[in-house]
């Protein structure tokens, strides 16, 4: 296969895709035909992609999951008056609910109600759970044993991050249509060195969650 029609077939697979295609994924579709391309090869046509696309009103962008085609943000205020639906909005409490777990997992949700100074309703973590933004990464080692609760792949898909390192400092999001600056300032407070959470828990007050 060429590289010119390497790049085109990964341009038609990218655009049929429904979800995001990672480069294992994209290399398996390859499976069995003569001329396989290698990995490397893919990765290059993706980033020949990449640049190809880079200032239009569609972009080839990096996710968590893998690549996909995408409206440029610039443009998305026109392209959603396509649509009769109103994007779903959520509560001042979920949004803040969901902040804390991205900044500080794994964490339990007594410990979310600790920074928050409220109850957090059940409400709102079925409703993290059922998005699958939150998933239940293992038990904290303690009385009662809580669940520890971090963020998913799909999370990152969502607000259209590659990993964890690329949410804004906390800095940046304080003042974010004002949800709640104390809140942000809290968490700052609390932060480690590092701003980025680890994704899986660690430590030896953490156990697997077993149901």
């Amino acid at each position: 296969m060429s590289p010119e029609q390497l790049r085109n077939t990964l341009e038609a697979l990218l655009m049929a895709a429904q979800e995001p295609l990672g480069i294992a994924r994209l290399e398996a579709l390859f499976e069995g035909d003569l001329d396989r391309p290698d990995r490397a090869a893919i990765r290059a046509a993706i980033a020949q992609l990449v640049a190809e696309y880079a200032g239009g009103g569609i972009e080839l962008h990096e996710v968590a999951s893998g690549y996909r085609f995408q409206v440029r943000a610039d443009f998305a205020p026109w392209v959603n008056r396509l649509y009769d639906e109103k994007p779903q909005r959520y509560s001042r409490a979920l949004l803040e609910t969901l902040a804390i777990i991205a900044y500080r997992q794994p964490i339990t949700r007594g410990e979310i109600e600790e920074i928050r100074g409220v109850a957090v309703s059940t409400g709102i973590v079925k409703t993290l759970l059922e998005r699958e933004w939150v998933r239940v990464v293992g038990q904290r080692d303690v009385p009662g044993r809580p669940e520890l609760l971090a963020t998913t792949r799909q999370f990152l898909d969502y607000f259209n991050l590659k990993n964890l390192s690329d949410l804004p400092t906390l800095q940046a999001i304080k003042d974010f249509e004002k949800i709640n600056p104390d809140l942000f300032d809290s968490l700052a407070a609390e932060a480690a060195p590092s701003e980025t959470p680890a994704l899986e828990p660690t430590g030896d007050n953490v156990i697997p969650f077993s149901g």
